[in-house]
């Protein structure tokens, strides 16, 4: 395989936006991507949508987005894996340049979740989770995630202030970047205290609807290098899955999907977890990053929780988690998410993230990891500087 580089990356507005439609919104963030790297031409295109015709009524995302682009003719994919949606866009456009079949691929995604009644994007996202199963009988998402923090809280003694702990780092964070959706602070007291979902998770301990696009164009070494920008290497990239319902898990504490991604991924990279500096995770709700950082093998099973309330998390911790300030603060346009891991990492390793949130220390190796659902889907990657 070739040597694969990330070399340019771009956002469109993120939050509630009313006045751009989701075309608009892409070609924002794809127009930006291509503006950072210096391209001059892009081979092919991978666009993350977890659902853009139910959100919007709009399929046929690969062709639609080239269009408006100004790029018809090449190739162009809507890929959908729920919530990794982005993710998995960012790994076919990976595995296209590794391969030698394109030397410079966009890899996109994008969201128009807010345009829906709160009903509408409830069923929406519903579809992620098993329909027959568990929607049919009235499972949510936030009722999925509750479930997995009451088993994590009985097995493993993890506490209503450790689920606040990762809402308020990651606000704190979010505060600090230009594209969050919810850029304030918020205290321990204010996410225990706000309106409860599911049991125990509050209205804090969830990420938002969002609209949102992000890009990033990946090419290969030799030609970053001549195009003279900062890039950073993907030294690993892996994918995993699991049973779609909680129900048929073993044990609802982990996500066996991130475990299967990140040990494939870190072996791909010849590197271990210790060799990783920071992370983006997939903190869809603040149960969901504790458990995805010990499922990742960062820490041990119920080690998470104390250890973010100890602020090892934090940008200034030993293991800084979700500098962009994650789902949680940033936003969570589905379809978009992956590919702003990429752009935050890619930002954090090239020394280039916004208003006082660059990691101290100068990281130079990191890790993105995104999934669907409540976890039957999870991929992985890892960027190092070039």
């Amino acid at each position: 395989m070739r040597e694969v580089c990330v070399v340019g990356v771009g956002m469109s507005e993120w939050g509630e936006v009313w006045k751009t439609s989701m075309r608009d919104l892409y070609v924002h963030a794809a127009m930006a991507a291509i503006k950072n790297s210096g391209v001059d031409h892009i081979d092919s295109m991978y666009v993350g949508c977890m659902s853009g015709g139910l959100f919007v009524g709009q399929e046929h995302l690969g062709a639609l987005m080239a269009d408006y682009l100004g790029v018809t003719g090449i190739p162009a994919v809507r890929v959908e894996s729920a919530c990794a949606s982005g993710g998995f866009a960012f790994r076919q456009a990976f595995i296209e340049v590794a391969s030698g079949m394109s030397d410079i691929v966009l890899a996109s995604g994008v969201e128009k979740m807010t345009d829906c009644s709160p009903d509408e994007d409830t069923n929406a996202l519903a579809t992620a989770a098993d329909a027959e199963y568990e929607v049919f009988h009235g499972a949510t998402f936030p009722g999925l995630y509750a479930m997995m923090a009451c088993a994590h809280m009985a097995k493993y003694g993890t506490t209503r202030e450790m689920l606040s702990a990762v809402a308020v780092k990651n606000h704190k964070n979010g505060a600090k970047n230009p594209v969050a959706q919810y850029p304030f602070t918020v205290t321990s007291d204010q996410v225990a205290s706000s309106v409860m979902v599911a049991d125990p998770l509050r209205i804090l301990d969830c990420s938002p609807i969002t609209d949102g696009a992000a890009a990033v164009i990946v090419t290969t070494v030799d030609i970053a290098r001549k195009l003279g920008k900062p890039y950073v290497k993907v030294k690993g990239s892996a994918a995993g899955t699991d049973t779609i319902a909680l129900a048929q898990r073993a044990d609802i504490t982990t996500i066996k999907s991130a475990t299967i991604a990140a040990q494939k991924a870190l072996a791909m990279a010849g590197k271990k977890i210790d060799d990783i500096q920071f992370a983006e995770m997939h903190d869809c709700f603040t149960i969901a990053e504790i458990i995805l950082a010990e499922s990742i093998g960062k820490y041990k099973p119920g080690q998470a929780g104390p250890e973010t309330l100890a602020g090892e998390t934090s940008l200034e911790g030993k293991f800084p988690i979700n500098s962009s300030g994650g789902l949680k603060s940033k936003g969570h346009p589905v379809g978009a998410t992956g590919i702003a891991q990429i752009v935050e990492v890619y930002k954090q390793l090239t020394g280039q993230a916004e208003s006082g949130r660059q990691i101290p220390k100068s990281p130079k190796i990191g890790m993105a990891q995104n999934m669907g659902g409540s976890g039957a889907s999870s991929v992985v990657h890892i960027l190092e500087v070039a």
